[in-house]
């Protein structure tokens, strides 16, 4: 980001927004392979031309491997059951489409979340995982408040818990004062500015508007201001 700004002779902003969704084209094209509502290659990456697809990572990755990603990324409390569900059915014929997984999916998992695929879960992890996404937004947000001329704000759109975490925490240690010693003779006023200012609280989508866009029903949107610090 900040090579492809410099090149364009750009070293400072007055915004940044960070849109962390997969943006609706690439869900509805089957060949994208993001999506199990069509069949289509089991693929998620970003990039398609480059890194690991989803179809061999999960063909060549161990049970336990399996079962850490999708615990971890997708939050999956049937983790273990889809990991031992997935290596099975490798076993017999190799994974290479969407509806291939979502179906061996769909039977592990035994409670289904109302208006949820079974599948959406381990989708998602494997997402975040084929595309390194929550490491790469560690890397981004201190690269986007370097960007920020004072004054300037950084908003951040999340979709699942675990992008705001990262968010909520990364922000709310970039607009804490220095902690020091207890004991120490300095006032509050005293301490180093910190680098950012919240702005507001957390916003989320009204009923309006997620019946007009259902994909909208997780967003969080949270924003600071670059201090003068």
């Amino acid at each position: 980001m900040t090579r492809e700004l410099a090149s364009r002779g750009v070293t400072r902003l007055a915004g940044v927004l960070l849109d962390l969704g997969v943006s609706s084209p690439q869900l509805d094209e089957p060949g994208r392979g993001f999506s199990f509502a069509s069949d289509g290659p089991l693929d998620m990456r970003m990039d398609p031309t480059r890194g690991e697809s989803a179809a061999d990572w999960v063909n060549r990755a161990t049970e336990e491997e399996l079962r850490e990603v999708i615990s971890t990324y997708g939050e999956e409390r049937f983790a273990k059951q889809v990991a031992g569900a997935i290596a099975a059915a490798r076993g017999r014929e190799p994974f290479r489409t969407t509806r291939q997984l979502a179906e061996v999916v769909g039977v592990a998992v035994r409670t289904r979340e109302p208006g949820k695929h079974p599948a959406t879960r381990t989708f998602q992890a494997l997402r975040i995982h084929v595309n390194q996404e929550l490491a790469e937004l560690e890397v981004t947000l201190p690269r986007a408040v370097d960007l920020l001329e004072p004054g300037g704000r950084l908003a951040v759109i999340s979709f699942h818990s675990l992008e705001d975490r990262i968010v909520k925490h990364f922000l709310r240690d970039q607009s804490t004062p220095d902690r020091l010693p207890k004991g120490l003779p300095v006032r509050a006023s005293e301490l180093p500015e910190p680098r950012l200012h919240l702005v507001g609280r957390a916003i989320r989508p009204s009923d309006a508007e997620v019946a007009a866009n259902p994909r909208a029903r997780s967003a969080t949107l949270r924003v600071a201001e670059r201090t003068a610090a």
